[in-house]
């Protein structure tokens, strides 16, 4: 039977899990809640279903077997409390929580009631970040020695995509993405070993009216099996999304905007006719990875089919993912420690961009 599924905040975002799970063979949208009524009623009469504007009546009128919320961060605790409560597994689109303490209270709260509750963290759904994780899972790399992040061209800290609520962050827009990359990051290579191996270091390189803590981020920690993990993230300039999984056996490189990769699988230095065969393979693999994108494209364009649309749509291969999981009972394919983490590491971010503005601002005011 499909999960009866309702969303919580009819905004920009939840439009996505609307569809998503009105179209999802697994799940049967019934209901949409937001504390504006007409937000609500709008997004209602679009899908044919019931409309909300508080979710304690939402959950006594529905047996709900899943929820979306799709709500301002501030607000996320709160409706976890009441949906854990109502025993309602949970999808919490990112961050999950404003700060750390509040993403460990819901674990406890999740692991005490034994209800599933996933972030959302789409980017892992991607079709070559799924590729590169299944040459992980499988060995195929070998052993993992080291996984290297570049996300530049960020969006910078003044730029207004989200509402003006995000210059109250200390890195302002370009903090509220930084997500993504560390999930990534996270996912990819695996979780620091403790708090104390993260080391970061933040710059602010731009001149902004307001003052914002920092636009620039290098971060490095080390994983339990010995994985160096490594990102470097910055607003402005041109846009670059890379990530490199240096395997033992072979290394990839994934292109997370032309979700390309690259593979080197011999050694290649030494010899000229090696070289150029390589470069030869590396120019076939991206005008493969072309055509595969083009093909992706031109397929989710003319067809409505749940297994196409999922495909070109990461969100809906999240979704579909977490609601076979919670038919069959089993592992969610974002675990909520992957939220608590990406949480730590901003943690981490804001704190040494504090440390650097304090010692900025000390050297102007008493000069060595």
């Amino acid at each position: 039977m499909p999960l009866d599924t309702a969303v919580i905040g009819a905004g920009t975002v939840s439009g996505t899990h609307l569809s998503g799970t009105a179209k999802n063979p697994r799940t049967n949208l019934v209901g949409v809640c937001d504390t504006d009524e007409q937000s609500a009623r709008d997004a209602a009469s679009s899908y044919g279903i019931a409309a909300y504007t508080d979710l304690g009546e939402m959950l006594a009128d529905r047996s709900l077997d899943w929820l979306h919320v799709c709500t301002p961060v501030q607000t996320h605790l709160p409706i976890a409390k009441q949906a854990i409560a109502a025993g309602v597994p949970l999808l919490i689109e990112k961050p999950v929580t404003e700060t750390l303490d509040e993403v460990e209270e819901l674990s406890r709260l999740a692991d005490e009631n034994d209800v599933p509750v996933s972030p959302v963290h789409q980017h892992l759904f991607r079709p070559a970040v799924l590729t590169a994780r299944e040459m992980i899972r499988s060995g195929e790399l070998g052993r993992i020695r080291a996984v290297d992040l570049v996300f530049a061209g960020n969006t910078p800290p003044d730029d207004v995509n989200r509402g003006s609520w995000v210059f109250d962050l200390p890195g302002g827009e370009f903090e509220e993405g930084l997500p993504h990359p560390l999930y990534l990051l996270l996912g990819l290579g695996g979780y620091p070993t403790d708090r104390s191996d993260v080391d970061v270091r933040t710059a602010l390189a731009g001149d902004y009216d307001h003052p914002f803590d920092y636009d620039s981020v290098q971060l490095q920690y080390r994983t339990a099996d010995d994985v160096l993990c490594n990102a470097t993230m910055f607003g402005g300039g041109r846009p670059k999304r890379e990530i490199t999984i240096h395997g033992e056996e072979k290394t990839v490189t994934i292109d997370n905007h032309l979700q390309m990769i690259e593979v080197i699988d011999s050694d290649f230095t030494q010899s000229p006719v090696k070289k150029t065969k390589q470069a030869l393979r590396e120019a076939g693999g991206r005008l493969t990875g072309i055509a595969n994108n083009a093909r992706l494209v031109a397929e989710t364009s003319f067809s409505d089919d749940w297994e196409t649309e999922k495909r070109g749509t990461s969100h809906y291969e999240q979704f579909d993912r977490t609601a076979k999981a919670l038919e069959t009972g089993s592992e969610m394919p974002v675990p909520l420690s992957s939220a608590r983490w990406t949480i730590t590491l901003m943690h981490e971010i804001r704190e040494a961009a504090s440390d650097e503005t304090s010692r900025q601002v000390t050297q102007r005011i008493d000069p060595v």
